[in-house]
């Protein structure tokens, strides 16, 4: 399970990223998170998605 707080999960989301996975589809899917409502709260939290990047970074 992920952490709820945007902050928290910034931090963590971008070290996945980073280390294990090629794409935040390949994480979800590992993780069996939906990758939409992931999004959804990321952006609620002022960080956007960053594809070409594979990185979440503020807006």
């Amino acid at each position: 399970m992920l952490p709820k707080d945007p902050n928290i999960l910034f931090s963590l989301l971008n070290t996945k990223l980073r280390d294990f996975y090629s794409s935040l589809a390949a994480l979800c899917d590992d993780l069996d998170e939906d990758q939409t409502v992931l999004v959804e709260v990321m952006e609620k939290g002022g960080f956007r998605y960053d594809t070409e990047n594979n990185r979440f970074i503020k807006k």
